[in-house]
């Protein structure tokens, strides 16, 4: 069989394609399209990522906060406290939690 001839399966039509990315701006989830369209979560956010409509999920603490790797705690802290990089990497040691209450306390000063 030559290239020209050859046979490409579709995985989702254009009516699909159309519809699913109208839904998805629409608000519906990516589980209920996937569910709608017989499809796996995987495979919609692949195809919405690939039409450039897919926002990925923020990920958020238990306390709702935006996530602070520890890294970039320390990082701050060697920044207000002119720490050096060897200083500054064993505060990556230290429990996060700590070091967000120290950062958040001077901030109040």
């Amino acid at each position: 069989m030559t290239a020209s001839t050859k046979t490409v399966a579709v995985n989702y039509t254009a009516e699909q394609t159309t519809s699913m990315v109208a839904s998805y701006a629409e608000g519906m989830t990516v589980a209920e399209l996937a569910t709608l369209l017989g499809k796996s979560t995987r495979s919609v956010i692949a195809k919405l990522s690939r039409e450039g409509v897919y926002k990925k999920k923020e990920y958020v603490s238990k306390t709702g906060e935006a996530v602070v790797k520890k890294d970039a705690l320390a990082d701050q802290m060697a920044e207000v406290f002119g720490l050096t990089e060897a200083e500054a990497d064993s505060l990556t040691k230290a429990n996060k939690t700590a070091l967000k209450k120290i950062l958040d306390k001077f901030a109040e000063m």
